[in-house]
């Protein structure tokens, strides 16, 4: 197990509730301090993330269905997996056609247009070359790291290098969440999009508290590798930054449960 790290933005007392409240943390799919996924543990980075932070500069909108790959190059996607991927704004609010699907025990945002359009096992793939899809895979791509099948996910969804062999090497030796019981309509509030370009994307995730009106946010970081986005994790298997408590929903897009 990874030694944990430090929140820089968390208070003592929003980390109590969080460690006390163990079943909301599993279904909310954070990771340390704030976030214990069935006793897996990682250290969080100590980069300072939040919805304020200075976005890149947005790219100009791709009107090709499918679009192109980071740089220009041809998009690669995979077979059966086409999406429109016109809208290449900051979403200011979530997608209208999105709807919850269990994931185990919990319950995690997806969308017709947006993704994931295939659902393999535990592998919920094919998301929209877009901001909004940048959003939708790093809620669902994490919230697997709890349930059996994680493996694939990471491997299959996880860039490649230092920080994924990290991310399995502390996974390796902690118990999986049950994926039987009530799903829990709690977890995910909503989110921000810190930046974006066809390349990469980092997102601030938004979950609800233990206590009516908390809060707690991190940020993650996504790439578009092989016709998909994937999770880049650091390398010491960070995959939060920026674990913070804050009072309310400002600056983020609510998905509006």
């Amino acid at each position: 197990m990874v030694n944990s790290g430090r929140s820089r933005g968390g208070s003592g007392e929003w980390e109590q509730p969080f460690w006390q409240q163990r079943g909301w943390i599993l279904s909310a799919g954070f990771l340390l301090v704030l976030v214990v996924l069935g006793g897996f543990t990682l250290m969080t980075r100590g980069d300072n993330g939040s919805p304020n932070a200075s976005p890149s500069p947005s790219p100009s909108k791709s009107t090709a269905t499918g679009g192109t790959g980071g740089g220009g190059a041809k998009d690669d996607r995979p077979a059966g997996c086409r999406t429109d991927d016109s809208d290449q704004e900051k979403p200011k609010a979530p997608p209208k056609d999105f709807s919850w699907k269990a994931d185990g025990t919990g319950l995690v945002p997806v969308s017709k247009t947006a993704g994931p359009l295939k659902f393999d096992g535990p592998v919920w793939s094919c998301y929209a070359h877009t901001p909004m899809g940048a959003v939708l895979a790093a809620q669902a791509i994490t919230d697997h790291f709890n349930y059996p099948g994680w493996r694939t996910v990471v491997d299959r969804q996880v860039v490649p290098g230092a920080g994924r062999d990290a991310l399995i090497a502390s996974r390796a030796g902690e118990e999986d969440k049950p994926t039987s019981g009530q799903a829990d309509p709690g977890g995910y509030a909503g989110f921000t999009v810190l930046s974006y370009n066809r390349q990469e994307a980092t997102v601030m995730i938004l979950v609800r508290g233990p206590n009516a009106g908390t809060y707690g946010a991190a940020s993650m970081t996504v790439r578009w590798q092989d016709g998909d986005w994937k999770v880049v994790p650091d390398t010491d298997g960070t995959i939060y930054s920026g674990t913070s408590q804050v009072s309310g929903t400002n600056g983020f897009v609510t998905w509006g449960n």
